[in-house]
């Protein structure tokens, strides 16, 4: 499968990318903010097929893991934070890197105005047999997920 044409220009991927970014932030907060203004600490309320809605905090990484990591979380997060826009700089115009940029910023950027503001994450997507979540870990697990298909489509353009 050929992918898409690059931009010709990186200043469409960074626009592109800052305006996924944009759009998983002010999604993320505005759903945080729905959940802490109208469920209480901890209540369950069942959404669909067993996924419940709840109001937890995390103060923690992924699975609560970290817990009291506070200022090594915030570091390591920043640093992860600007390898992924030093390798964007470098690579702005490989197709579809833009999606996975915005979306690992927008999520771990929606995490880090929690920790800023609250000293904790607000989760409240709660699966069976699965922590509870919010959309922007979503963002970041997508993300991930993306960056995986978009390098692997580079290592596969670069082998042609």
């Amino acid at each position: 499968m050929t992918p898409p044409p690059a931009p010709r220009r990186p200043l469409g991927a960074w626009l592109a990318a800052a305006g996924v970014l944009a759009a998983v932030v002010a999604l993320d907060q505005a759903t945080k903010a729905l959940v802490r203004a109208n469920l209480p600490r901890g209540q369950h309320r069942d959404l669909v097929l067993g996924i419940d809605l709840v109001q937890v905090h995390n103060r923690g990484i992924a699975f609560g893991l970290l817990t009291n990591g506070g200022t090594l979380l915030t570091v390591v997060t920043f640093a992860a934070l600007a390898l992924l826009l030093v390798y964007f700089a470098l690579h702005a115009t490989r197709p579809l890197l833009w999606l996975p940029t915005g979306l690992l910023l927008g999520g771990a950027i929606g995490n880090l105005v929690d920790r800023a503001r609250l000293g904790a994450v607000t989760d409240f997507i709660d699966p069976p047999l699965w922590p509870a979540f919010n959309l922007a870990d979503a963002a970041i697990t997508i993300g991930v997920l993306a960056l995986l298909v978009s390098l692997d489509l580079a290592r596969e353009e670069k082998a042609d």
